[in-house]
């Protein structure tokens, strides 16, 4: 089966991320510290690992043993195609439920900055009071 060098080679642990030693360093002591922030943000150019950073945190916070494994409380979405009113809504609906297999319910939430202004406010309070058992972690190429 054919698989995009990007998902080949992204990867699979902190160890073998290169360059972003200060996030790495900040993420590990967080876990180690039992120190979970309810949301991160993510901000870099293209190609510079945000969403492979936010993977692995999101493994790791969740104890995961294989990396590649589906795991159902670990949910991306990109926001340049779900970027609407009511696919917000449609996380604001399913956060409600604890985690299935780990400890936190992780939402990373690729391009943020493509979600329209109604849709970002409909997020806004449930990132300001999410309930304990979720983590955001938004990844942008546009700080504003």
């Amino acid at each position: 089966m054919f698989q995009a060098l990007y998902r080949k080679y992204r990867p699979q642990t902190f160890n073998d991320i290169v360059g972003q030693n200060h996030i790495v360093s900040v993420l590990k002591n967080a876990i180690d510290k039992d120190q979970i922030s309810h949301a991160y943000l993510f901000y870099g150019s293209r190609g510079t690992g945000k969403t492979s950073i936010a993977k692995i945190f999101a493994n790791e916070v969740n104890n995961n043993e294989v990396y590649q494994k589906e795991n159902v409380d670990i949910i991306e979405i990109d926001a340049a195609s779900n970027n609407g009113v009511d696919e917000v809504r449609d996380i604001k609906e399913a956060i409600k439920f604890l985690p299935t297999e780990g400890k936190y319910k992780v939402y990373i939430i690729d391009e943020v900055h493509m979600l329209t202004t109604a849709a970002f406010n409909a997020l806004l309070k449930t990132l300001e009071e999410p309930p304990a058992h979720v983590i955001f972690i938004l990844a942008t190429t546009e700080i504003h």
